[in-house]
């Protein structure tokens, strides 16, 4: 019975630690059907989303005291310059592959006569 106990809990916890998990996978919409459907995309979010943690980082670094002034002006402009080419680059990708069901449907309704 103990170990019947033991094993409904280790269950239980797992399925709690992993809900964030899976559902980071399609939560702005697109990561968990793009992605998968496109490894470029996929890698380009990917890169996105480190851009934005390096700047994050930088901001902290600066609040620290271990950036002087000049170096986060110059650290955050080369990194808000990287950001700018992933997000180029994420949006000529889209337009490449094409409108996404989910914008399909949304053109369709919006053109649909009330």
């Amino acid at each position: 019975m103990e170990f019947a106990l033991a094993i409904l809990i280790v269950a239980l916890v797992a399925v709690f630690v992993s809900v964030p998990l899976r559902a980071k996978a399609g939560a702005d919409g697109t990561a968990g059907t793009v992605a998968t459907a496109d490894p470029e995309l996929a890698g380009l979010e990917a890169r996105k989303q480190t851009k934005y943690r390096e700047i994050r980082d930088t901001e902290l670094d600066r609040a620290q005291g271990k950036l002087t002034e000049s170096d986060f002006k110059r650290q955050r402009g080369e990194l808000r310059a990287e950001a700018i080419s992933i997000l180029k680059q994420i949006d000529a990708r889209k337009q490449a592959l094409g409108p996404s069901d989910a914008e399909r449907k949304a053109d369709a309704e919006a053109e649909r006569p009330s």
